[in-house]
């Protein structure tokens, strides 16, 4: 599977670092690190399994003793069975990912999914706020979500929609919840495919697993956005209180 192949991959290119910080926030969960002196933050979407919080059947197994592994074996999780695991697992793969600011441009992707959707079909995974903005400037919007708003097309019409894209954006969130894979499989040849969301690795490797453009975020105040996180900051809010958010291309930033 591309998802385990591609974590599996990128996890034997990080560097090691000593853990600071783990916070599983009400939506976004954090992983704060040192890296050769450099303190980083990591972020990616709480993703839970909604089990009965009394259950015997924990969703993080060594809650409250996380700190006591070294970075990348926390980043190791992305590889768990738990979902709320694979969170943190990603959340410290963030935070190891080394920083590329000669590939970044400060572009937010709902710019990115305007410039390239204008007149084509577009298929978004994952309702983001930018939705009703977005909306009247590309051709044809089809929002696929797990949970329909007004407007969306449940997530089970993928094998209906997706083939009609000119343009495929899809949330970060689904390296968590293992439905990358099978979204990747369904889109038609030539259809521009981004990865997008504060959950998103910023890392190169995704070009090889048919990504052409990755929207993510940076962390640039850790302690001002784990206080939000702590909280119950929405992203929104987090992002006012120190988040940088920025796009790559796969092979020519000038197309951003």
């Amino acid at each position: 599977m591309v998802n385990t192949m591609f974590f599996d991959q990128l996890l034997s290119t990080l560097p090691d670092g000593n853990l600071l910080s783990v916070q599983v926030g009400l939506y976004w969960t954090a992983v704060v690190l040192d890296v050769d002196g450099e303190t980083r933050c990591g972020l990616a979407g709480t993703l839970g399994d909604n089990s009965h919080p009394y259950t015997n059947q924990p969703p993080i197994s060594e809650a409250g003793n996380l700190l006591k592994h070294s970075a990348r074996d926390l980043a190791g999780l992305v590889n768990s069975e738990k979902t709320s695991e694979v969170s943190i697992g990603l959340a410290a793969v963030n935070a190891l990912l080394p920083r590329l600011p000669d590939r970044w441009v400060d572009i937010h992707a709902e710019q990115v999914i305007a410039r390239f959707g204008a007149g084509k079909n577009v298929a978004l995974i994952g309702h983001f706020p930018f939705v009703p903005r977005l909306r009247p400037r590309v051709g044809n919007l089809w929002v696929l979500e797990q949970e329909p708003r007004e407007g969306d097309l449940p997530a089970g019409l993928a094998p209906e929609m997706i083939p009609q894209a000119d343009v495929l954006a899809i949330t970060g969130a689904t390296l968590i919840n293992r439905t990358f894979d099978s979204l990747m499989a369904l889109r038609r040849p030539g259809a521009l495919t981004l990865l997008i969301g504060p959950s998103t690795p910023l890392s190169p490797l995704l070009f090889e697993y048919g990504v052409d453009i990755i929207s993510g975020s940076i962390v640039e105040q850790p302690e001002a956005v784990l206080r939000g996180l702590s909280q119950g900051a929405n992203f929104h809010q987090l992002r006012s209180m120190g988040i940088r958010l920025v796009s790559m291309a796969a092979h020519d930033l000038s197309v951003l």
